[in-house]
Parts: C-alpha cells; sequence; structure tokens
C-alpha cells in the first residue's frame, strides 16, 4: 500500500478499496445488477406474452380446452396439431394451458387489486389519524395475521362456492394486512415531514392532504410490493385448485391440472411438468419483476 493510501486511512478520510478504485463498501457490485437487470427484463417479456396469450384466447387458433377426442396421451412436440402434447382424455394441452392462465392471472391481479385498494386505504387512515383508529387497526390486522393463510383459504372456499369471485375475496383478505401495514408505515413517516405541516398551515382540509401530500408518496412503495404479492397469490390460488378448492371443473387452472394429473407422474411426466413449468416461470417472473422494481423504487426515494 502507498504512502498516500496508508496516510488517508489513517485518517479516516477514505477506505482503501475507495483509494484503489474498487467498489465503496456496502455498494452491490454492478456484475449483480446487470444480472438482475437481465432477469427483470426476462420476467417481464414472459408476463407479457403469457398475459397477452390469455387475453388473447378466446382468438387464437387454439381447441376447445374441454374438448375430449381420440388423440389420448400425445407427448410434446410429436404433432404439429398438438405442439405440446394431449391429455389422457385427448385434451389440448396448449389450449388448457392458456386458458388456465386466464384464470391464474385474474385472480391474482384482482386479488392484488382489491387488498392494495383496501390495505392503503385503512393502512393511510391508520396512520394518519393514529390514537383508537391506529389501535383498531392493530386489533384487525393482527387478527387476520394470526390465522394460518391456507387454513383461512380453505375455511372460506368451503363456506362460500368454489368460484373465481370468491377466491379473489378470499386471497385479498390474506394480503390486505401486508398492503395495510405498509401504507400505515410509510404514512407516519410522511405525516410529520414539512411539506404536510405547510398544508395544515395554509388551511387544507384532512382529505385533500391525504390524497394530495400522503397518497401520492405511500403509492410507490406499495405498488412496487404489489408484483411479489401477485406471485404470492399466484401461488395460494394454485394451491387451493391442487386441493379441489379452486374453479371448479372442466375449467382449467394450472394447479388442477398438476392435481388430475398426479397419478401420472411416472408414466406420462409431461402432464404435469408442462402445467408445472407455466407455473414455476409466472411466478418466478413475478419475483424477479418484483425485486427489481423495489430496489429502483428504493434508490430513487432515497436521492
Amino acid at each position: 500500500m502507498s504512502t498516500t493510501t496508508e496516510k488517508a486511512v489513517e485518517s479516516g478520510s477514505t477506505t482503501p478499496q475507495a483509494t484503489l478504485g474498487g467498489p465503496a463498501p456496502g455498494a452491490p457490485p454492478a456484475r449483480r445488477k446487470r444480472r438482475r437487470g437481465f432477469g427483470a427484463l426476462a420476467g417481464a417479456v414472459w408476463l407479457a406474452a403469457i398475459t397477452l396469450a390469455a387475453v388473447a384466447a378466446p382468438v387464437l387458433p387454439l381447441p376447445d380446452p374441454a374438448k375430449i377426442t381420440d388423440q389420448y396421451s400425445i407427448p410434446p412436440f410429436r404433432q404439429a396439431a398438438h405442439i405440446l402434447g394431449t391429455d389422457p382424455l385427448g385434451r389440448d394441452l396448449l389450449s388448457r394451458v392458456v386458458h388456465g392462465a386466464q384464470i391464474s392471472l385474474s385472480v391474482a391481479i384482482g386479488a392484488t387489486l382489491l387488498a392494495l385498494t383496501v390495505g392503503t386505504v385503512l393502512g393511510v387512515t391508520a396512520g394518519f389519524f393514529r390514537r383508537s383508529v391506529d389501535v383498531t387497526f392493530d386489533i384487525g390486522t393482527n387478527t387476520i395475521l394470526a390465522f394460518p393463510p391456507l387454513i383461512l383459504l380453505i375455511a372460506l372456499v368451503a363456506v362460500m362456492e368454489p368460484s373465481i369471485a370468491t377466491l379473489v375475496i378470499g386471497l385479498a383478505l390474506v394480503g390486505m394486512p401486508t398492503f395495510a401495514r405498509i401504507a400505515r408505515a410509510n404514512t407516519i413517516a410522511f405525516a410529520g415531514r414539512e411539506f404536510v405541516t405547510a398544508s395544515k398551515s395554509l388551511g387544507a382540509s384532512t382529505f385533500r392532504i391525504l390524497v394530495r401530500e400522503i397518497l401520492p408518496n405511500v403509492a410507490l412503495p406499495v405498488f412496487s410490493f404489489a408484483i411479489v404479492v401477485a406471485a404470492t397469490l399466484v401461488v395460494a390460488e394454485g394451491s387451493l385448485s391442487f386441493l379441489g378448492l379452486g374453479v371448479p371443473p372442466p375449467a382449467p387452472s394450472w394447479g388442477g391440472m398438476i392435481a388430475a394429473e398426479r397419478e401420472s407422474l411416472y408414466e406420462d411426466p409431461y402432464l404435469v411438468l408442462v402445467p408445472g413449468a407455466f407455473f414455476f416461470l409466472t411466478v418466478l417472473s413475478l419475483n424477479l419483476t418484483g425485486d427489481w422494481a423495489r430496489d429502483r423504487i428504493g434508490r430513487e426515494s432515497s436521492l
């Protein structure tokens, strides 16, 4: 180490890494940033493709996902008409996984938006008014969090008729406390800032302060976390469908397809691997995109 570097280190003005041109302590390596950015891009491309396919499924040249034919258990890439093969009833697997994406994504996105909306409103209200409102908020969220999520969902689906609406309500109830707590924490952090105090001094109404000053600052971290929550809810919907508590047949769903063919895993593993691959790639893409969004928003908010 040079004399200049030794003196700088002794004086505490710099570090050996900074002096020698290396990254500062705690800074993420550039390679890790590029890798995470590439993963987020690949995830976004997959999500765009599967979402577009799910939305356009009724007009795509795909067979009826419930149509039974005499093309039994054809492995993938054996026939051009059934590129991903068929199941033991002769139903086209590509058509079933694309139509299954409609259910999985609509349930996950619907439940996420409902949980985000309700949770944000409750969290902002509790964080701004505090006192008895905050106490009631804590009791409510802690009560919901006290129940194991899967047990709560099973109980709700068992009481209500299994349907997309039931799944959306149940999954939103499970995800709502997370959004509410994030919104509450950010509201408490911003409620004492100068711009909020200035608005109060100028005579702005409480509603205006909440909507114009607090909510825009709370929205970014809440929305970034929503992508990761959507991935969790896709898994939850698949778990319920696997247990037979999701959307009833003949409507296809990824979890239901895996459950129906699990006995054929050794003889015809593609019957499980095809919907499982779509399930895995979708959840992975949501997590990669969500992590990237949280990192970007975290850096921007620290500036």
